[in-house]
């Protein structure tokens, strides 16, 4: 039996080794971070966030918590509106300084072109600016004067 060896596996050998070290350095060990549930106020998917990322994507997205999917989307929204900033600022610089008017009709014909191709056309339009409201179409003084003038009418 002389011929016979212990094994030692070089895993549990640095372990030990490992341990070793870190018990003399005192080294303290990082805080586990607590993970939450949290869902996006935009879709409702919920995700397993840490209390830190959540405060980063408040910060990010003015208080609201927002998946990364919505998060995407309004990346590209964001870069859809600054595309089509830069080209009327750009169509501004080229026809609105030196013609005015012309800008302001051209304004008027995007105005016009908007509304015929949303929901209902121009009058929809209009009639939602009014809030529902029956609009007069003329005056009704001539009816009333008509009616006081005329002898005919009884009046109880």
């Amino acid at each position: 039996m002389e011929g016979l060896q212990r094994t030692i596996s070089d895993i549990s050998f640095e372990l030990t080794k490992e341990a070793l070290v870190v018990a003399g350095n005192n080294v303290p060990l990082p805080p586990i971070s607590e993970v939450e549930a949290a869902a996006c106020e935009c879709c409702g998917l919920s995700e397993d966030c840490t209390a830190e990322y959540i405060g980063r994507v408040k910060d990010k997205f003015m208080g609201k918590l927002i998946c990364g999917l919505c998060a995407e989307a309004k990346g590209w929204k964001r870069e859809e509106a600054l595309k089509e900033h830069m080209s009327a600022c750009a169509k501004f610089n080229r026809i609105g300084r030196v013609y005015p008017v012309l800008y302001q009709a051209e304004a008027i014909k995007q105005i016009l072109k908007k509304a015929k191709t949303s929901n209902g056309g121009i009058k929809s339009a209009v009639t939602a600016h009014r809030g529902g409201r029956i609009g007069r179409t003329s005056s009704c003084i001539p009816a009333v004067t008509r009616d006081i003038c005329d002898p005919t009418v009884v009046v109880k």
